[in-house]
Formats: C-alpha cells, structure tokens, sequence
C-alpha cells in the first residue's frame, strides 16, 4: 500500500466510524449493554488512541531519539492485522489511559470535531514523511510492542473498523432486548 493509499483509507474508516456514530440518536449514542462500551466511548477510544501518536507525529526527531528504527523487516498490512487479532484473541486489552470515561450525549458534539481535527492534523503529518521514514521509524504499541509508522498506521486503520463493527454488534444487542 503507497504512502497515499494509507492515508486516503485510514481517513475514510476513521470518517466512516465517526459518521456512523455521529448519526445516531441521544439513547443510542450513549447506551451501553452488557459491559461493553456505548457508541460515544468507542469513538472517545478511537480518539484517545490517536492522540499521542499525533503529537509523536509532530516531530520526526523526538521519534528518532525516543524510540529509534525497526531493527527487523517491516510487517505487511496482512500481518499486522493478524498479529492484532490474535493479542485480542489472547485476552488482549486496551490500557487504562486507552478506556474512555462515560460519554454523556452533550459531548457527542465536541468528540466528533475534535477527532474530525484530529484526523486533519494526522493526514498533514504523514504528509510530511518520506516512505523511508514510515518503513524505519519506530512508535510503540501497548499490545505489539515496536511498530514502523507504516505498520501503525496499517494497525489504526482497522482499528477503526474494528470499533465500528463492535458498534454495530453491541447496538444491535442492545436493542434487540428491548
């Protein structure tokens, strides 16, 4: 996948996951079932993930030197999304500053700008990397441990699927109760 193949898909799951949710009503916004996230904290998930990787992303020397190059090959598209699910799989979960708070529907306005700002920001940023960099250059994950930037990024865009599905699953749970 080019640089600009990434990009336009990682910003079109990510829009796809924030509309979706955006459209929904009040109740449904907000509504949790059985333990498991409302549409409002999938999206605040997905936002809180971003958001270091953005402010990391802002300066391609603080990656250098914080956290360096990959000293393996870099993985393909196919092979990071299955190293991810099979980590779920193995019980894998999101670390304490990954889980959202409640999200009451009166946030629901300021959440979609800020991850619709966000996403802005993080498309002007891999903009200005080269293809060596995103295959070199290292961030950590919580659950993969050291990733190339093409890597992570392969990773956040499913991940952004991946929460739009359990949305729809957990949605459709929860009003199939009622």
């Amino acid at each position: 996948m080019t640089k600009q193949e990434l990009i336009v898909q990682f910003q079109h799951n990510h829009e796809e996951l924030r509309d979706f949710i955006n459209a929904l009503p009040d109740n449904q916004f907000s509504s949790a079932h059985n333990g498991k996230w409302s549409p409002g904290q999938q999206l605040s998930h997905v936002y809180l993930c971003l958001k270091p990787i953005s402010q990391a992303l802002a300066s391609k020397e603080f990656i250098q030197k914080k956290f360096g190059q990959i000293s393996r090959p870099t993985m393909d598209y196919d092979t990071v999304i299955s190293l991810y699910h099979k980590t779920l799989k193995n019980g894998g979960k999101a670390p304490d500053n990954f889980v959202p708070q409640h999200i009451n529907t009166g946030d629901k306005a300021k959440l979609v700008q800020d991850l619709t700002e966000l996403l802005e920001t993080i498309k002007t940023q891999l903009n200005t990397y080269s293809d060596r960099e995103l295959d070199t250059l290292v961030l950590p994950h919580p659950l993969l441990g050291n990733l190339t930037l093409n890597e992570m990024f392969y990773l956040m865009t499913q991940h952004a699927t991946h929460h739009l599905q359990q949305t729809e699953v957990n949605l459709g749970a929860a009003f199939s109760d009622r």
